[in-house]
């Protein structure tokens, strides 16, 4: 009886051995994984005035491509304007000279 007792005391020794072991491991896992994550945080904060020029720039390019188009749209409608302009300039011409050519074969 005293052999399987000892036995078991030996068992219960090497189980709390290999608990303290597991928990140390455990400890020392949280520990790494919580210095990669202050890690990854750290380069991700270095890299952010990077990842703001790059958006930024990009929107400037965007803004850039934009008032060219509305600048090309402008001048188009400004020349379509002035076309239309011209035509109704000439129409109002032809029908001033009618009127005063008929004023004047009236007198």
């Amino acid at each position: 009886m005293e052999d399987v007792l000892k036995r078991l005391l030996d068992a219960e020794a090497r189980a709390e051995a290999i608990v303290a072991d597991a928990n140390a491991k455990r400890e020392q896992i949280i520990r790494e994984a919580t210095d990669e994550a202050r890690a990854a945080e750290s380069r991700f904060e270095e890299r952010i005035p990077e990842i703001q020029a790059s958006f930024s720039g990009k929107a400037e390019e965007r803004a850039q491509q934009g008032i060219a188009e509305l600048k090309r749209r402008y001048e188009e409608r400004q020349k379509n304007l002035r076309s239309l302009a011209e035509t109704q300039t000439q129409a109002a011409v032809e029908a001033a000279l009618v009127i005063i050519l008929d004023a004047g074969k009236s007198q």
